[in-house]
């Protein structure tokens, strides 16, 4: 879970490395999702990493990617079929009913903290939506309390290209009130001059609170689930996984 929006280049390098294709339940469910749909938007799309899979695999519609974070699209244009574009929702605004599939992966919905910002986003979001179109995403169940594992879970080493150990440590800040959970990633390497730091705030939204934002926007919720297995949300799922439509 390192931070969706840091732009230091060289840590945007190894954070696929942190978060692998294999360790990650959400790639899965979402993959076949993109496959299905013949232009797909991935809002907050760090490293491009589900877009460039799923043009690997065949995909051959438009595919847009978008993301505030310099380093993280420095790794993504690695891959020169694809459209990636620097900046937040605003970036698209005006492209109205292009894109059949929008999605917001690897939490990076929870980085939304303010009401403003979510309203303003969703409200994009809901514009650039073909008119059967579906926006997918997950958030953290707040029931869980997930963050209260964090610093045991997101603390780990892994090597970089050049075989380097980097290693990352999660601090939860503590008291945790209200929606909102500040944390701090700590990077350290032997080959750098100094440690890299992220500071980091996400927004815990339940189903209700959720549904309240989307109807705002004019989206519906179409089906809901608690995990990756598509079971359904009940009070000790670790997800809420949602696909919203335009309301009727």
């Amino acid at each position: 879970m390192v931070d969706r929006a840091f732009g230091e280049v060289r840590l945007a390098a190894v954070y696929d490395r942190f978060n692998p294709w294999e360790g990650r339940g959400d790639f899965g469910f979402y993959l076949p999702l993109v496959m299905g749909a013949g232009a797909v938007l991935d809002v907050g799309c760090g490293t491009g990493e589900l877009l460039r899979r799923a043009r690997r695999e065949g995909h051959g519609g438009r595919l847009c990617g978008l993301d505030p974070a310099v380093g993280m699209l420095e790794v993504a244009r690695g891959q020169g079929d694809i459209e990636w574009v620097l900046g937040d929702a605003g970036a698209v605004r005006g492209w109205d009913r292009q894109f059949e599939l929008v999605v917001m992966t690897g939490h990076a919905f929870q980085v939304l903290v303010g009401d403003a910002e979510l309203r303003a986003t969703l409200a994009v979001i809901a514009s650039v939506l073909t008119e059967d179109g579906c926006f997918a995403f997950e958030t953290r169940n707040p029931l869980v309390r997930e963050w209260e594992t964090w610093d045991r879970r997101y603390s780990e080493v892994v090597s970089d290209a050049e075989g380097a150990m980097v290693r990352c440590v999660c601090q939860v800040v503590e008291p945790v009130a209200g929606e909102l959970v500040s944390f701090t990633h700590t990077f350290t390497c032997d080959r750098w001059d100094q440690p890299e730091v992220s500071h980091s705030t996400l927004r815990f939204l339940d189903q209700d609170r959720l549904a309240a934002f989307l109807s705002e926007a004019g989206l519906v919720v179409a089906e809901q689930f608690g995990d990756w297995d598509r079971s359904p949300v009940t009070a000790v799922s670790p997800e809420i996984i949602t696909l919203a439509r335009r309301g009727g």
